[in-house]
């Protein structure tokens, strides 16, 4: 029993022989590395932390830069825009059949509710004879430049839940959104701009800042909410009393400060916070020049239904979109809330229309004219379709997570092009199913991003846009 003790007891005086060596004879010992710590951290904040909104080279060549993601929050309904029913209007009134509602679940109607036939009426455009609803003229008349996905389909049937999933990949709180992910991937080729911004219009959507926010990845990523009129962000003038030479130097003691603490704890919130110091100066004098739509032609604001450009409005949020992009802005999101029609669906949705149909159009042509539509992403949707059958009365729809319409223009993207199909009454889709998961893999792919590689450790785990799901719909790429 002696040897195994002596033998431990060797061990240990040997470490310990080695400690004492390295850091007393080594010719370093503690004051040697707390110079060293010193020197290192010296140098870092001299040097600046690394930026982490950098731009970043892509998985492979992409084919496209940027996104302007209109999102029309509160879901609208395919069956009065995009996808003509025929059946379902020779059908109204009467009970939907039977086999069709098996295992089906929807939010407020009782499944054996009634048809509800199409509002509108349709005609075909373009030279691919796209049918769209007379509700939108202006999106009908660029037929040939847009993808046209009428077999969407999502796992939630509320607007919450969906609106994140739609937007971050999970149902659930505190995950990343497509556009942190863009962000995160690929940087930002805005030096005066942040990488991310939101617009809303309409109401507040359901979903909340999480549609919009960068989840567990550095705050740097999140998205940056602009405001419709004056400055973008609340208090972003010098208060009384600071000149831009105070406030300079000011701001060169704070980030040394940051950069020292970056230095030694490398905490990435840190090189967050350095950056929207910075960014809120770069703002100051970015900010007035991007809001100030007087520069723009009489015939532009005309295009796209702009009556006042000092008054917030959908239509406003287009053209900024498109300013953006020209800035160099990677992500650009509009959030307009207005299209959750359970009853009075005629007037309701005619008025949505009379809202967005000309500036959504004006915005792909005004990209198209300024040759940047070829290199950005254009996405139109909301969270999911709405029921065939009636809800409110005489005149409304129901939440309808089966099937649903999204366009999709730009970067990569096929132009005069329909993907999937419905069955007669728009209730199933019945060709070319395009999941969540699978839009999200397709729109990073033409940004040339792998979504299986695109991922981030937190808690134990990759996580990832996709989660585990999803693939690339080869169909939608030109």
């Amino acid at each position: 029993m002696t040897e195994p003790v002596s033998a431990s007891l060797r061990a240990a005086q040997a470490r310990l022989l080695s400690r004492r060596w390295f850091l007393q004879d080594c010719g370093v010992g503690m004051a040697g590395l707390a110079l060293s710590s010193l020197l290192a951290r010296d140098a870092a904040a001299k040097s600046g932390p690394a930026n982490p909104l950098a731009v970043r080279p892509p998985h492979f060549a992409p084919k496209a830069k940027r996104v302007i993601y209109m999102f029309m929050a509160g879901a609208p309904s395919h069956l009065e825009l995009f996808d003509h029913k025929p059946e379902l209007a020779r059908r109204d009134g009467q009970l939907p059949p039977a086999e069709l509602l098996k295992d089906y679940r929807a939010a407020f109607i009782k499944p054996n509710s009634a048809l509800l036939g199409p509002k509108y009426s349709f005609a075909k455009h373009g030279q691919a004879g796209t049918e769209f609803s007379e509700l939108i003229p202006q999106i009908a008349s660029i037929a040939d430049d847009l993808c046209v996905v009428r077999s969407m389909q999502t796992d939630a049937v509320n607007h919450a839940p969906a609106q994140i999933l739609m937007n971050t990949g999970s149902q659930q709180f505190g995950r990343p959104s497509f556009g942190s992910w863009t962000l995160y991937g690929l940087g930002s080729e805005s030096e005066n701009l942040p990488g991310y911004v939101v617009l809303t219009s309409a109401k507040g959507t359901s979903g909340g800042a999480s549609n919009y926010g960068c989840g567990f990845l550095p705050t740097v990523y999140g998205g940056i909410p602009f405001r419709g009129t004056g400055d973008p962000v609340l208090y972003l003038s010098n208060p009384a009393g600071v000149d831009a030479r105070a406030q300079r130097a000011s701001l060169d003691t704070l980030n040394e400060l940051n950069g020292l603490a970056q230095a030694d704890l490398g905490d990435p919130e840190t090189a967050a916070r350095i950056q929207s110091y910075e960014m809120a100066y770069q703002l100051q004098t970015s900010a007035p020049e991007l809001m100030d739509l007087s520069q723009e032609p009489a015939s532009v604001l005309e295009e796209y239904g702009i009556k006042d450009p000092g008054q917030a409005s959908y239509a406003r949020n287009c053209l900024l979109a498109r300013r953006l992009a020209e800035r160099g802005v990677r992500f650009v999101q509009l959030f307009h809330e207005a299209w959750d029609q359970h009853g009075d669906l005629t007037k309701a949705i005619k008025r949505n229309c009379e809202d967005t149909d000309r500036a959504s159009a004006a915005l792909v042509r005004d990209l198209k004219r300024r040759g940047l539509l070829d290199d950005t992403l254009v996405i139109w949707g909301g969270e999911f379709g709405r029921t065939p059958m009636v809800q409110g009365g005489n005149d409304g729809r129901d939440h309808h997570n089966r099937c649903f319409t999204m366009w999709l223009a730009g970067g990569g993207l096929k132009r005069g092009h329909v993907h999937g199909a419905t069955d007669e009454l728009g209730f199933n889709v019945v060709r070319d199913p395009v999941h969540v998961h699978d839009l999200n893999a397709t729109l990073l792919h033409l940004l040339g991003l792998e979504h299986t590689r695109l991922t981030f450790r937190f808690q134990g785990r990759d996580y990832r846009l996709t989660d585990v799901h999803g693939h690339v719909v080869k169909d939608l790429i030109a």
